[in-house]
């Protein structure tokens, strides 16, 4: 099977608004030249001001480079005729693309050459789609650039992990350097957030959050769940007020987002603790005793991580994204695990550092919707939209305090995780009246209070 690229893309000029075929496969071309509308001159367009608050991918690869290097050496300048056509040229990369159609083409030539699986090829095709629509909707004045930028990167990143896939240890540090895979996914998520319709919740309580770190006190956010962007949302809503949270918050993370090809590089960017959901425990049978020992190996890198103090860990204790009702199609956020909760509490306890749970709300499920059912293959679809976000964080709560406050201790455990879920659910009804009832930050509640640090 050939991954088939039309050839009825049209050419338009930057100087004006970005056209786009309403069909969802029809592709388009646009040219970065500077000149005329007929101009097809590569120029710098594509580059712009590093300080720009949306960002671009300015990182260059090293293969890119090399081929660059390859290509200007004596050897090669000086060939003779008979010699050159001996010689291959070097396919193109996606970091080399500066069209719409140099993108799709390289993912088509890869796959012709079997060094992508069609699968994967019709994947990244799709995401380069979708992602083009959704920042081109946010009417950025660089959106094309942005797109090409990014996308480009994205590609690249895929592509190289398809062709050397990176493995994932049970706790996984950011990938900083030679490659900074946290700026890159910054940067990829960053132009689909409408900044000027999202929210923080209590940065009051997040600023208590971090002075709590810097004391070497262990902070565990006990969170719904609704994309796999989360970990970028979270972060950009806190880079401006709280960049310490932001770039060391360690996130237990299943095991779909360091296996689909196309949301790996993402995850090599942040800090994980690896787990297998209990949602896909029983996936294949034969893999249940060896997915149990790798959470245990993780479990105990994070009493590890705990017991040095001044970690900051978010999990979801419903081990899996919300998902909208199938009746009523609205959004919530899924029920607790008051076991995962458990769990996670005595993890705490046990450190023997003075640690502290909070519960935070997350409201940003328009942006990368997950299925509407649990899917146990991997490789879904990614639909992307350009839309408001918000985070909130409320006031640790005690577990001692409800513990002898109860007349049965045995209700402690689930009236533990009850509490933190209503205190979650409280705050998303909040980010839900700001964002989709259009409020803004008059939704503000007496427990919630409502600001947009960025702007």
């Amino acid at each position: 099977m050939m991954l088939s690229i039309p050839s009825t893309a049209k050419l338009y000029c930057c100087s004006t608004a970005p056209r786009v075929s309403s069909s969802k496969y029809s592709y388009f071309v646009i040219s970065l030249g500077c000149g005329g509308a007929r101009s097809r001159t590569r120029s710098s367009c594509l580059l712009f001001c590093a300080s720009n608050p949306w960002g671009t991918s300015e990182m260059l690869d090293h293969r890119k480079s090399s081929l660059n290097a390859a290509a200007s050496t004596p050897e090669v300048a000086s060939s003779s005729a008979s010699d050159h056509h001996d010689v291959s040229p070097p396919p193109p990369s996606f970091l080399d693309a500066r069209t719409e159609q140099d993108l799709l083409l390289v993912i088509q030539k890869e796959a012709e050459a079997g060094r992508l699986p069609i699968n994967i090829a019709q994947g990244m095709a799709e995401l380069y789609h979708n992602y083009r629509d959704a920042v081109l909707r946010s009417g950025h004045p660089k959106a094309v650039e942005l797109v090409m930028s990014n996308m480009a990167m994205a590609l690249d990143r895929i592509f190289s992990d398809v062709q050397d896939p990176f493995q994932f240890s049970p706790h996984h540090n950011a990938i900083r350097e030679p490659f900074d895979y946290y700026t890159f996914g910054q940067k990829y998520i960053r132009p689909l957030l409408d900044f000027r319709n999202s929210f923080l919740g209590n940065n009051s309580i997040v600023n208590e959050i971090e002075k709590k770190l810097e004391q070497g006190e262990n902070v565990i956010l006990m969170s719904n769940h609704q994309t796999e962007g989360d970990p970028a949302v979270i972060a950009l809503l806190l880079e401006s007020t709280n960049s310490f949270i932001a770039e060391n918050l360690i996130y237990v993370a299943g095991d779909r987002v360091i296996t689909d090809p196309l949301c790996k590089p993402f995850s090599m960017g942040r800090n994980l603790l690896c787990v297998y959901s209990k949602k896909h425990m029983g996936d294949d049978p034969k893999l249940i005793d060896m997915k149990r020992r790798a959470n245990t190996k993780s479990l105990k890198e994070m009493a590890l991580l705990l017991r040095s103090g001044a970690k900051i860990i978010w999990i979801a204790p419903s081990g899996g994204r919300d998902r909208p009702d199938p009746v009523t199609k609205e959004w919530r956020p899924a029920p607790f695990d008051s076991s995962s909760v458990d769990n996670m509490r005595r993890l705490v306890e046990h450190a023997g550092i003075p640690g502290h749970i909070y519960p935070m709300a997350l409201m940003c499920h328009e942006l990368m919707p997950p299925p509407l059912e649990v899917e146990k293959e991997i490789g879904e679809r990614r639909l992307i939209s350009f839309h408001g976000v918000g985070v909130s964080v409320a006031p640790s709560i005690d577990y001692h305090k409800i513990y002898s406050a109860l007349e049965y201790p045995d209700e402690a455990k689930s009236t533990y995780s009850e509490l933190l879920y209503s205190s979650i659910c409280q705050q998303y009804d909040v980010l839900k009246s700001a964002i989709y009832g259009k409020q803004g930050l008059n939704a503000s509640s007496p427990t919630v209070l409502l600001t947009q640090p960025w702007l």
